[in-house]
């Protein structure tokens, strides 16, 4: 297999520093597992943000999301880590995720966490 998972989040240098400008990334295929089960969970990520002097790479983007696969998460807890590490990575202006996980048991959950500069 040419790539495997990796928690490394790379960047590269904003094009446009000057102007605040939104970045959207859909990530329909993401999965961790229940932490009370272990069955998997599957999610549709959305990531919005505003770059400051770094974007998020998006091979390494989608490296990261897959390093979740095997590891037992609660949504909410997932989702906001996820914001944490995605932030501490490139410093945005602003960002906000939403993890829209799949039904389970009759209930669809849906965590949604945002940054802003204070």
């Amino acid at each position: 297999m040419p790539s495997s998972p990796s928690r490394e989040l790379e960047t590269f240098p904003n094009p446009c520093p000057g102007r605040e400008y939104v970045v959207r990334f859909e990530c329909p295929e993401f999965t961790c597992l229940c932490p009370k089960t272990g069955q998997p969970d599957f999610a549709m990520f959305r990531i919005e943000y505003a770059p400051a002097e770094k974007n998020i790479e998006l091979k390494s983007l989608k490296l990261y999301l897959w390093s979740f696969r095997d590891e037992g998460h609660f949504h909410e807890a997932v989702t906001n880590r996820i914001l944490d590490d995605l932030v501490s990575a490139c410093s945005p202006r602003w960002m906000k995720i939403q993890g829209d996980f799949n039904i389970r048991g009759g209930i669809r959950t849906v965590v949604e966490a945002e940054y802003r500069v204070r």
